[in-house]
């Protein structure tokens, strides 16, 4: 069920407008994404009372900054990804990574952005092939956007930039594979919008990496658990019982001790 935007409505306009002209007039570079990059591309609408605006990871203290001098309240919870802002009852994510410690935002996704409207201004939105590579990844308890994904895949399949898609997984790409698979069980009458090139691809790996005579692509050593890719809590007891190294941890990952222990801690 489709539910009125926020964005559309004379109070959101009134309340974001200012933030988005703020950070522009700021120099800082930014992406629209969640719920209205969805429904940019699946015209699927959400009601919500969030915000979430991506940037670089070396903006997110200026980005934060400015929208406090504008009488919001501002914290950086996560320093690997993630900053806040509230005001009222709404709130803004100012996001430059992912939990996970991965899809760190690069010039690529300022690149490759299309544009909207959005509370009456023109803004630049999440590309879809880094959407997808960042939600491809959560699969917590409490929330799966696999949906998202294969909603994304049955809007833009057949026009996305699958080299670049598979290239941004890439060590990881039985991810990819995983959800590619699942859209095509979800929408049997759109699978044929993945080039046969992409199953052809990501299948002849997963054959291969069975063969004792191919050396792995995506594993440092035997001892690794990549499910906390996927789930910051899922895996935790298996990783404590049997004794895998966590794989968001350097050198596997990019997260630092502190890091792991301010996200795991924050698990409710």
């Amino acid at each position: 069920m489709a539910h009125p935007s926020l964005a559309r409505s004379e109070s959101g306009r009134c309340l974001y407008r200012p933030v988005l002209t703020g950070l522009s007039e700021a120099g800082l570079a930014f992406l629209l994404g969640g719920t209205y990059a969805l429904e940019h591309y699946t015209g699927l609408a959400r009601r919500t009372k969030d915000l979430d605006l991506f940037v670089r990871p070396g903006d997110a203290p200026k980005a934060l900054a400015t929208i406090e001098a504008q009488g919001w309240s501002t914290d950086m919870p996560f320093p690997h990804w993630l900053g806040k802002a509230r005001k009222g009852g709404s709130s803004l994510d100012i996001i430059f990574g992912a939990g996970n410690g991965m899809a760190r935002v690069d010039d690529d996704w300022f690149r490759f952005a299309e544009r909207r409207l959005f509370a009456e201004i023109e803004v630049p939105v999440c590309p879809v092939e880094e959407m997808i590579w960042q939600k491809a990844f959560v699969m917590e308890r409490e929330r799966f956007d696999g949906a998202d994904v294969v909603n994304l895949l049955r809007a833009r399949a057949d026009s996305l930039d699958w080299h670049r898609l598979v290239w941004r997984f890439d060590r990881h790409w039985r991810v990819l594979l995983s959800h590619v698979v699942l859209f095509g069980f979800v929408f049997p009458d759109r699978q044929g919008d993945v080039p046969q090139w992409v199953i052809a691809e990501l299948t002849t790996r997963l054959a291969d990496a069975r063969r004792d005579d191919v050396p792995p692509d995506d594993v440092v050593d035997g001892n690794v658990c990549f499910g906390t890719l996927l789930s910051r809590e899922q895996y935790l007891e298996s990783m404590e019982r049997y004794g895998y190294r966590d794989a968001r941890q350097v050198p596997t990952g990019t997260m630092s001790e502190a890091d792991l222990k301010r996200w795991t801690a924050a698990i409710e």
